[in-house]
């Protein structure tokens, strides 16, 4: 009996691949808040946090690899990122989400579908 539940192979490399993207938009943009911060202690700062992004972004492209190609697994980390970016501008940054900016989004999300859909 396992004392961990078991997730879909589909489903884990996707929550791992969330996690890391909020890991990683910290470390390349959470310090946009704190311009008076040197730089030095920036960088710092930031390459401590994206160790904690690649503790989650290798496993979850070793164990993503599995069930979804290379290519497959590029285009959901991209509509991650996008996601939890425009979270991220909004509510750390204080920034407002524009309609140029969805109407992008939406056709990184078109792409998306094309890059899951056998047309062949």
């Amino acid at each position: 009996m396992s004392v961990t539940p078991s997730l879909s192979p589909y489903l884990m490399p996707i929550l791992l691949l969330i996690g890391s993207n909020v890991f990683m938009t910290f470390a390349w943009y959470g310090h946009l808040k704190y311009k008076s911060s040197p730089i030095w202690i920036v960088v710092l700062a930031s390459w401590g946090i994206a160790f904690f992004e690649y503790c989650l972004q290798v496993p979850a492209n070793r164990m993503g690899h599995q069930v979804y190609s290379a290519a497959q697994l590029k285009t959901i980390q991209e509509i991650i990122t996008l996601a939890v970016f425009a979270v991220f501008s909004v509510s750390w940054l204080g920034e407002s989400i524009r309609w140029n900016h969805l109407v992008a989004f939406a056709l990184i999300a078109a792409a998306a579908f094309f890059m899951f859909t056998d047309f062949g």
